[in-house]
């Protein structure tokens, strides 16, 4: 089974990454982009029988930060 795994700040949470970003596309002419938040994919491939709560437990202990960060899980 296929998990994709979106892991994101925030809202509120500061996102220097994503506002170098957006300095750089604006430095190039791209001056439509009003905001730009830099997160991270995390793709597995799990055994069939892996629960939703194991997936769930393996984002909040690894995969994601829960104090600064949000993730969604995404099967398929």
């Amino acid at each position: 089974m296929k998990v994709t795994i979106n892991v994101y700040l925030k809202n509120g949470v500061l996102d220097p990454a994503g506002k170098a970003t957006k300095h750089a596309l604006q430095s190039l002419g791209f001056n439509g982009v009003d905001d730009v938040r830099i997160g991270k994919q995390i793709i597995l491939n799990l055994n069939e029988n892996t629960t939703d709560e194991e997936i769930k437990n393996m984002c909040e202990e690894l995969l994601a930060n829960t104090v600064i960060e949000d993730y969604e899980i995404v099967k398929g």
